[in-house]
């Protein structure tokens, strides 16, 4: 090792290394509000034209299920996939707005593996 080189490690990586807890920081204070947001948000899915609707939070908890009288007259069978298309389409937005929310928070940056 060379006199006044220590372990490699010098004010330049210091700065970035602090400026690497400061994104973490941040990061992490967004991430907590946006799970508070997403717990706020309704998000629903649909099927049979509207027949069905299903409605999530962003976390993808079931909020609540609304069911036309036309789509009751359907019958058992159909109404089941009805509710399970309806249960799709939410959880599928649900999670692409997830993805989107994400990438907001974390645009800019330089994540390792990411």
């Amino acid at each position: 090792m060379t006199k006044g080189q220590g372990f490699g490690f010098g004010i330049g990586k210091m700065k970035e290394l602090a400026e690497a807890f400061k994104k973490a920081q941040q990061v992490q204070e967004g991430a907590k509000k946006l799970q508070e947001e997403l717990e706020q948000m309704e998000i629903p899915g649909e099927s049979g034209g509207g027949l069905v609707k299903v409605i999530l939070s962003g976390n993808q908890e079931p909020r609540r299920v609304e069911i036309s009288a036309d789509a009751i007259n359907e019958g058992a069978e159909v109404l089941s996939d009805l509710v399970t298309a309806a249960m799709k389409d939410a959880y599928n937005k649900s999670t692409a707005t997830m993805r989107e929310r994400m990438e907001e928070l974390t645009s800019g940056l330089e994540l390792p593996g990411m």
